[in-house]
């Protein structure tokens, strides 16, 4: 009954009549919920209002897959749940993304994911995929079963910083190696940082194929990206510097 009347009372709140400020947190809210609804309003309500589609997207959206992230993290929030903020963080980013191509507003960093060939699991991939794009990522996804030709097609297409890669199975672990080792043949291996998960996978598998990291979770490879993404950046600046003196 109480579950009822808290629904209800969420379904009266007329979301016009917020501030700015009690919009944006009442969006986290419903992300944390996972309500589709209320996030499209919601985006539609900002953009009214004259914000950029770069504010509604870190300020209202990130920001509150933000807030989701550490709960999944902190094992307060479950895989199901976080699939529903997840569609919820989608249906406002199907807004916004067009408005962003055209203001060619920044992301945190492009990404090609997929799971390896021989492994045609998804679940835990299309979370992380999701996650990241939460946080700010711009995610070029290759579904399932991909090869390592495929996977090196998209390195050279969309040109990404990171290069993802899933396995649920054991028999299909091994293959991470055949594309790193690949990667190396080529002279490509340091063009790219590496992260690998899935639930057969561990930190020492991880090191033994020659990835920069293995995450556990969606929650640790939103981190790990975001730590590797910083890092690159300040090697970057570091070498102008030293260029320019």
């Amino acid at each position: 009954m109480t579950e009822d009347k808290d629904k209800n009372q969420d379904e009266d709140i007329d979301l016009k009549a917020l501030s700015d400020q009690e919009l944006v947190e009442q969006m986290w809210d419903d992300l944390y919920d996972g309500l589709q609804e209320p996030i499209l309003e919601g985006t539609n309500i900002l953009l009214e209002r004259k914000w950029l589609p770069y504010d509604v997207l870190t300020k209202a959206l990130i920001e509150g897959m933000r807030i989701v992230g550490i709960d999944f993290r902190d094992g307060i929030l479950f895989v199901p749940e976080v699939l529903m903020s997840a569609g919820a963080m989608k249906a406002g980013m199907a807004i916004l993304k067009p408005l962003l191509a055209e203001t060619g507003a920044p992301s945190l960093g492009k990404i090609v994911i997929g799971t390896v060939k021989g492994d045609i699991h998804d679940i835990g991939k299309n979370l992380v995929s999701m996650m990241l794009e939460g946080a700010g990522f711009e995610i070029i996804d290759l579904g399932v079963n991909v090869s390592v030709e495929t996977y090196l097609e998209a390195l050279e297409k969309h040109q990404p910083d990171i290069l993802g890669m899933s396995a649920l199975l054991t028999t299909t672990m091994p293959y991470m190696k055949v594309v790193i080792d690949t990667l190396k043949e080529k002279n490509l291996r340091d063009d790219y940082i590496v992260l690998v998960g899935g639930a057969p996978l561990n930190e020492e598998f991880g090191k033994a194929v020659g990835a920069d990291s293995y995450c556990r979770d969606a929650a640790v490879a939103v981190e790990t990206a975001k730590d590797f993404m910083k890092r690159k950046h300040n090697i970057k600046a570091g070498a102008g510097k030293a260029s320019a003196s």
